[in-house]
């Protein structure tokens, strides 16, 4: 109870829910300041990211003149230290695989109903296939690491990626996303609101970057003026281009981000393995990057030649 130094058993998750919530809250107002440039005054979107990453470092030197927050609340530290039973495990492995299939084949089936051409139903049981393989495999290798199971982080990051998949790909707001970001004069003409349009997906991304701050203060248990220093948000640009993100707009899945996040990691992990310099890593990463982007451009001008 307030004022006899006495809490509730429920006060500290109510805390820690309504702190994250505050945190996401801040972020989608962040984005939709920062889109208003873009979505009213037309300035590129990546100089109002870039001048938005230098003005948030300046905010973030202010605010901790101590130079650390540790944060004591377990329910955001639970976001990236908590683990799941084994059973609980093999039952979110299920669920996905279960989830993956559903969404596939009913994809399958609407566009058979549709009398649109489909893809091999062979290759697309292959497909569900391995994703449950891959999600039974993850779970069996989690669950054999001493003392933990499968991580609330990856779930996090699981629900969200068949979340804004559905919302992309199911939805009016994904298909006035990507004509937006393909030919934004051709989708005003067509009525949609681009200005509206921009703003909701700058507030998205704004959101979803400071969940995944909260994810990795977490990880450290604080925040402190060292935190997503270096490369980390340049990697975050990075691995949405080398997993097949377009820099133009209009193309590009929600999983791509996530490919390319697994592609720089490996790339990471495996340069560590054989004992090579972190100049090494950083060379081997922006090279990829600009092999990326180049086949994107060639993609888009050969696009634009044949008039598609």
């Amino acid at each position: 109870m307030v004022g006899t130094g006495y809490e509730l058993p429920g006060s500290l998750l109510v805390q820690g829910l309504f702190c994250i919530a505050v945190a996401i809250a801040a972020g989608a107002l962040i984005g939709a300041f920062q889109g208003s440039f873009v979505a009213f005054l037309g300035v590129p979107s990546f100089v109002v990211t870039l001048a938005g990453l230098l003005a948030w470092q300046g905010v973030l030197f202010k605010a901790l003149p101590q130079s650390v927050i540790t944060i004591q609340n377990s329910t955001i530290n639970d976001t990236a230290g908590y683990y799941f039973s084994h059973v609980a495990g093999w039952l979110i492995a299920a669920i996905a695989s279960a989830v993956y299939a559903i969404m596939t084949l009913g994809g399958v089936i609407g566009r058979l109903r549709a009398g649109i051409v489909t893809r091999n139903l062979t290759l697309v049981v292959l497909k569900v296939l391995a994703v449950t393989g891959i999600a039974f495999f993850v779970a069996y290798k989690s669950n054999t690491d001493p003392g933990r199971g499968v991580p609330l982080a990856g779930v996090i990051v699981l629900g969200l990626l068949v979340f804004w998949t559905y919302i992309a790909k199911r939805t009016t707001f994904g298909r006035h996303v990507y004509a937006v970001g393909g030919n934004a004069e051709a989708a005003r003409r067509a009525g949609i609101n681009v200005a509206r349009i921009r703003i909701v997906v700058f507030m998205i991304s704004g959101a979803m970057a400071a969940l995944g701050g909260i994810i990795f203060a977490a990880r450290v248990n604080g925040v402190n003026l060292a935190s997503g220093g270096g490369d980390t948000l340049l990697n975050a640009i990075a691995a949405a281009v080398i997993g097949g993100t377009s820099l133009f707009g209009g193309r590009g899945v929600v999983r791509s981000a996530l490919l390319g996040g697994l592609i720089i990691s490996m790339i990471s992990n495996g340069i560590d393995l054989v004992g090579y310099s972190p100049a090494t890593k950083l060379i081997t990463t922006g090279v990829i990057l600009l092999l990326a982007v180049t086949l994107d451009t060639l993609s888009r001008r050969r696009l634009e030649a044949t008039g598609r």
